[in-house]
């Protein structure tokens, strides 16, 4: 089978030749320039030959033209330390611009993405990273204020959602026109840790659903963030393949298979097994994953980014004991 042959077969809930695998990182610096962050991916897949290509810009990429902050600091995610954030109070949400995502750092990913596409040609299915409007909120306010906006001063915060959900959706019918595959949508705020259920239900699910609309029949990919997330909250959503931190919080793999239809993609912990394990023990826990779900409607993955320091050793020994299964 080639990579989409196995994607698709494994989104209709079969077992393909192989199980599929997908892992995916952060490449700081790399990720400042559409060319640069291109050629990174394209030498990621080339090298390990992953049956899906998950891009990863900037963390908070989507906040740059609105006013973000950030910079990189060593850390072994990758990811940006923010400085400055465009939201300080109420009335910021309502101020916050309509940007035409085919420019600044919205026009860079989508470069980004004609390039990979066209380096690719084809061969493996490529998904753009978004994210849900409250978790973009998030990020241009910071989560504790975000959730005393959402509580103390809820119409602003919807004002401010509204516009975020439509630069977003835009930006998702760029990204598909620009030759990705589908979206990776990620939500950060769907945690009991953060919210209750029905706040979720008041400001996270209808933005989402507007948001995934802008995607019509393209993949998508439903990352859940975190720990004591609300998956069931999300069953019914109109996704392809959910993605959770399988190794560290509910359900486990098992209890997934049982509530759900829809594709996994899960198996690994990425910190402990994938970062500091063993290669056996790395093979090991793939091998138990898809055990759990009978190699059917399953793409092995980890429940997020792997540390960039990951062994290239460990890598390898997870792609080969998903092929070999």
């Amino acid at each position: 089978m080639t990579h989409r042959e196995r994607i698709d077969a494994a989104v209709r809930g079969e077992r393909p030749d192989r199980v599929p695998v997908a892992l995916w990182r952060h490449f700081p610096g790399d990720d400042q320039k559409a060319d640069r962050l291109a050629q990174a991916h394209v030498a990621f897949y080339r090298s390990y030959d992953v049956d899906l290509l998950k891009v990863t810009p900037a963390s908070g990429y989507y906040g740059d033209d609105w006013g973000l902050r950030a910079g990189y600091r060593p850390n072994r995610e990758g990811v940006r330390s923010i400085t400055d954030r465009p939201v300080k109070r109420a009335a910021d949400w309502g101020r916050l611009r309509r940007l035409d995502p085919t420019h600044g750092a919205y026009g860079r990913e989508l470069h980004a993405l004609r390039l990979i596409a066209d380096a690719v040609g084809g061969e493996v299915p490529v998904l753009e990273t978004t994210f849900s409007p409250l978790s973009v909120a998030r990020t241009l306010a910071g989560e504790q204020a975000t959730v005393r906006y959402l509580r103390e001063e809820p119409e602003a915060l919807r004002e401010g959602l509204e516009i975020i959900a439509d630069v977003t959706a835009e930006f998702i019918r760029a990204a598909l026109a620009s030759g990705a595959d589908g979206i990776f949508f990620s939500t950060q705020m769907a945690t009991t840790d953060l919210l209750t259920r029905e706040e979720y239900e008041d400001f996270g699910r209808p933005y989402d659903l507007r948001v995934l609309e802008a995607a019509g029949d393209a993949l998508i990919l439903l990352h859940l963030h975190g720990v004591h997330t609300m998956f069931d909250l999300f069953t019914d959503y109109p996704v392809q393949i959910l993605n959770w931190h399988a190794r560290e919080t509910a359900p486990t793999i098992a209890e997934a298979r049982a509530q759900v239809a829809t594709c996994l993609a899960c198996g690994v912990d990425a910190w402990n097994t994938l970062a500091k394990g063993t290669p056996e023990a790395v093979a090991q826990e793939v091998r138990d994953a898809i055990a759990q779900t009978g190699g059917r409607g399953h793409i092995v993955t980890t429940g997020c980014v792997m540390p960039i320091d990951t062994p290239e050793g460990n890598i390898r020994a997870a792609i080969a004991a998903a092929r070999e299964a």
